[in-house]
């Protein structure tokens, strides 16, 4: 966007009040040793998800934090919103595509800030060790594999087991 237009757009929403999300209607801040990290039902059961602000499973922005442990792929899978993930420590791989490749895979390190248009087909591995994102979105947080025997929720449906690659 230009600076012209931004001006403009600045100057034409001045004075405007925005609705706040829940819990959010006054400063706080989240320290790190305030983040609560708990298992996830769509993740292998090794990796950890803390939600930092706002509430992923409903309409509105959120900010969830995800840890990787070394070796942990998690499949093919897309997310029905679109998602910014920034890297806050670790080395982490992502490929995007249908079928895990790990030809496919780059890597990113701490600071790189990654933009994720929603229903884009990709996969992670925690290669090289142990990685956290943050991931900002509007929810509600979606998650679908593209082979219905990798989703982790599916592990205590002996019709569809999930893999333990």
């Amino acid at each position: 966007m230009s600076p012209k237009r931004m001006a403009h757009l600045m100057e034409a929403t001045r004075g405007t009040v925005r609705p706040h999300q829940p819990g959010q209607a006054v400063f706080r801040a989240v320290l790190p040793e305030e983040i609560d990290w708990k298992p996830f039902a769509a993740f292998p059961p090794s990796v950890r998800l803390a939600v930092v602000v706002g509430q992923p499973l409903q309409d509105g922005p959120y900010t969830i934090r995800v840890k990787v442990p070394r070796n942990v792929k998690l499949m093919p899978h897309r997310h029905p919103e679109d998602r910014i993930y920034t890297v806050i420590s670790g080395i982490f791989y992502i490929g995007l595509g249908d079928q895990f490749d790990a030809d496919k895979l780059v890597a990113y390190p701490p600071g790189t800030v990654i933009v994720l248009p929603g229903n884009t087909s990709h996969f992670h591995w925690a290669k090289s060790g142990e990685y956290v994102t943050q991931v900002t979105a509007i929810g509600p947080l979606g998650l679908e594999y593209l082979e219905p025997r990798d989703d982790p929720r599916r592990r205590n449906d002996p019709r569809e087991p999930a893999t333990t690659r």
